[in-house]
């Protein structure tokens, strides 16, 4: 049994993805499991500086006293996992750009993400033979609309249509919603704690468990960390980052008592070390609000002064 955090090396770990790993290393710990870690690395393989910006993430997370069990997972390692998975799928080649998907007559959800039609299942020899010339195909599985029911500690039961949804994208990178799974299963992961902007993709990701013969998760999907304008915070927002913090003299020790505080595990003049946070932390008395990050609260790098609501 395994927990994980699973970030993509694209920037510098923030104030909120700090919090989640830290949420995912307490959900872990405190039900005895292992936690790993995975490097989510498909859409960063152009990206020369991608290993580096990963290798600081880690230090990071151990600058916090995060620690992990087992080895490092790259999924730029494990390309011929995803290919043994897809061989035990029915899938089908897709040809519709995203704008045609996005002018399709279908509802998108509530993330935005619009489900597919099956627009090429529909057509004719000659016209895939056609597009298939001036276009490279995406690879979908053929779910045929299937229903998928999953339960989250906070949402309840979340209950999804499964779309056709893409396994390997046009440009022949191996889809997240298939990594993700695939990982997880080879991984012995059987609990996922991450953000809720990623709710929505759980039917799938469950659904596509259990078709490459495993057993889905359970689930934790906390809320984000976002600015002060509501928008899910970045690095732009400013000081957010711990090498920011650290420019303003704020050490990581100060950076765990701020997460702390924010999920209502630590007062506003504690310092708090992870075991002690380990033996108060119980997942039913999270808040279930976003957290607001007001980088201007704490640009004195007090920590005992520090206003974050």
């Amino acid at each position: 049994m395994s927990g994980r955090f699973a970030p993509s090396p694209t920037a510098a770990l923030h104030l909120g993805n700090l919090r989640t790993a830290l949420l995912a290393w307490l959900f872990a710990r405190s039900s005895g499991r292992r936690f790993r870690l995975r490097v989510e690395d498909l859409d960063t393989l152009r990206v020369s500086a991608g290993g580096d910006v990963a290798r600081q993430q880690l230090a990071d997370l151990l600058a916090l006293g995060l620690d992990f069990d087992g080895d490092v997972v790259w999924q730029s390692e494990r390309r011929d996992a995803y290919a043994a998975a897809i061989a035990s799928l029915d899938t089908y080649e897709c040809f519709c750009t995203r704008r045609e998907i996005a002018e399709a007559p279908s509802a998108p959800h509530a993330d935005g993400y619009r489900p597919y039609t099956g627009t090429c299942l529909r057509l004719t020899a000659a016209r895939r033979a056609e597009l298939a010339s001036t276009r490279r195909p995406a690879l979908r599985v053929r779910a045929a609309g299937e229903r998928c029911t999953v339960t989250d500690l906070w949402a309840g039961s979340v209950t999804g249509t499964v779309d056709d949804f893409v396994l390997v994208r046009n440009d022949g990178v191996p889809a997240y919603n298939l990594a993700v799974v695939v990982d997880d299963l080879a991984m012995g992961v059987d609990q996922v704690v991450r953000g809720d902007d990623l709710l929505s993709s759980s039917p799938r990701q469950a659904w596509l468990a259990t078709r490459l013969g495993g057993v889905p998760p359970t689930y934790a999907h906390v809320p984000l960390a976002l600015n002060r304008s509501g928008v899910r915070l970045a690095k732009r927002d400013g000081a957010v980052t711990l090498a920011d913090l650290a420019r303003l003299g704020m050490d990581a020790d100060r950076v765990l008592a701020v997460l702390a505080r924010s999920l209502g595990l630590a007062t506003s003049r504690e310092h708090v070390t992870l075991p002690q946070l380990l033996e108060r932390f119980d997942p039913l008395q999270l808040p279930r609000h976003p957290w607001v990050v007001d980088p201007s609260d704490y640009a004195d790098a007090d920590v005992n002064r520090m206003s974050i609501t």
